[in-house]
């Protein structure tokens, strides 16, 4: 599960940035995501070749080729399906979080009670 949970925010948080920043370099995306360079290049190249996403190449201020990511109507569907996945996971996530508070709470309050007895 953590492993696929990982996959989902990964997909999720590169269709997000592209969409937001289509300009952006895959170094600074795998900045932005704390995974390697090669990792990025790959899950792009995927993308890519699924139709999900689609790159053209054009000249940067210092003359270099750089590439500007688009995401096709079909990945524009796939960015929404990703993103409501993601959203389960989190909320999931947090539905844990919340039920480990009440737990963490309920032991607090016995352990003072404890103390106050024994006091």
């Amino acid at each position: 599960m953590a492993s696929n949970m990982l996959d989902q925010e990964i997909r999720y948080k590169i269709f997000k940035i592209i969409q937001e920043n289509p300009k952006i370099t895959q170094r600074i995306l795998a900045k932005e995501l704390g995974v390697s360079l090669g990792k990025v290049n790959y899950c792009v190249k995927a993308l890519i070749g699924k139709g999900l996403v689609k790159s053209k190449s054009f000249r940067n201020s210092q003359n270099k080729i750089a590439y500007i990511y688009l995401l096709t109507p079909k990945g524009i569907e796939e960015k929404s399906k990703v993103t409501i996945k993601f959203l389960k996971i989190r909320m999931g996530e947090f539905e844990d979080i919340k039920k480990e508070i009440e737990h963490l709470r309920v032991e607090i309050s016995n352990l003072d009670n404890l103390t106050k007895v024994e006091n």
